[in-house]
């Protein structure tokens, strides 16, 4: 019997790389609202009073940027003018061209009606499926999403003495690649300074782990709050956000493999985004044909080019490769047809920023 522990985090939607990515999502979600074709390739930095937004823009749209950013920061949860990072007081700098007219020609060279729209760019993409748990995601992850979920909640909804950044952590066990006990969880939090962290040990062990951990708690679990003592100071106040700087948690927490590119501020014309996605969606079906217990699938492009490099199914011996591997061959992956099928031209890609990309009904992706 094979055992070991595996290891996955999450930050919350006030951790400094999530505002970030929550900002660049909100300004595409603003084009795509107004301008389905809108190319939004936006990044976004933020630290102590300025958020600086950089990257391409081609559309139609008229967007006042900097209201964006304000009400994205504000729906966060920082409103402390006493604080340098807060909504109403931040100075935002607009560093946005439009997309290169060679990209701009390649991706959209194409008859109407036609499904050879190009990939916005070269790149491997990953998608992962695994029936340990009913959303078909790592356990690992998924606990540590709904624990930063959770008290995100909890802040929002009267426990006043928490603050918008905090980071999560959950260990499990696996016995023969089946998890079979959560054995540590850390959680650090930020937090107003007169609460103690005997308080706060207690509010997480007390009130947050039972609520999140369900059937997978136990009082043998290792918890470990705030292990450097005092969090008073957080988000871009106190370090420098940047998006795509969290593409482990928002993909399998480290349980399946990566391409390296980030989702965040790219319109699904970027197959970065597109065909992650995508990868999943086909990955959930496999598991779900009973074609395998874990599947993972691995595309890649060319800029330009409609069809993909290779397409390829890992199921790690959990099934029928070769099944699975023809079953994945019925499904269309250039850009043109995944846009269409899981309907990507939505504004909706703000409500994905944080707490993961996959795992979450409310996904056209995860449907």
């Amino acid at each position: 019997m094979s055992t070991y522990v595996f290891t996955s985090e999450s930050v919350s939607e006030g951790h400094p790389d999530k505002v970030c990515d929550f900002i660049s999502d909100s300004i595409l979600d603003a084009h795509l609202a107004q301008d389905e074709h809108a190319r939004v390739a936006c990044e976004t930095l933020a630290k102590d009073n300025t958020v600086v937004l950089a990257g391409e823009i081609t559309s139609h749209a008229e967007v006042d940027h900097v209201s964006v950013v304000r009400e994205a920061v504000r729906e966060i949860g920082y409103t402390d003018e006493t604080q340098p990072f807060a909504a109403s007081t931040l100075q935002v700098l607009e560093m946005l061209s439009k997309q290169t007219r060679e990209i701009d020609t390649a991706v959209s060279n194409r008859k109407e009606g036609s499904m050879e729209q190009g990939a916005g760019d070269q790149g491997i993409m990953f998608g992962y499926a695994t029936d340990e748990t009913p959303e078909l995601m790592p356990l690992p992850i998924l606990l540590a999403h709904r624990l930063a979920a959770t008290l995100a909640r909890h802040r929002k909804s009267g426990v006043d003495w928490l603050l918008p950044d905090s980071k999560t952590q959950v260990s499990v066990r696996y016995e023969d690649e089946r998890p079979v006990e959560v054995t540590a969880v850390l959680l650090s939090t930020q937090h107003r300074a007169p609460v103690t962290q005997l308080a706060i040990h207690d509010f997480v062990e007390n009130t947050l782990l039972a609520e999140v951990l369900g059937p997978w708690y136990s009082d043998d679990i290792e918890l470990i709050v705030n292990p450097s003592g005092s969090f008073t100071q957080g988000g871009p106040s106190a370090d420098c956000g940047l998006t795509g700087r969290k593409i482990i948690v928002d993909t399998y927490g480290g349980k399946a493999r990566h391409g390296g590119g980030a989702f965040s501020g790219k319109d699904p014309s970027k197959v970065d985004r597109s065909a992650a996605y995508f990868c999943r969606w086909v990955a959930r079906r496999i598991v779900s044909e009973g074609l395998a217990r874990r599947a993972e699938l691995q595309v890649a492009y060319a800029i330009g080019l409609a069809r993909p490099m290779s397409v390829h199914v890992n199921t790690f011996g959990t099934g029928d490769a070769i099944r699975a591997g023809e079953f994945a061959a019925t499904f269309d992956f250039r850009p043109r047809a995944i846009i269409e099928q899981l309907d990507l031209l939505r504004p909706m890609y703000r409500f994905s920023s944080n707490y993961g990309h996959f795992g979450r009904p409310d996904l056209p992706w995860e449907c």
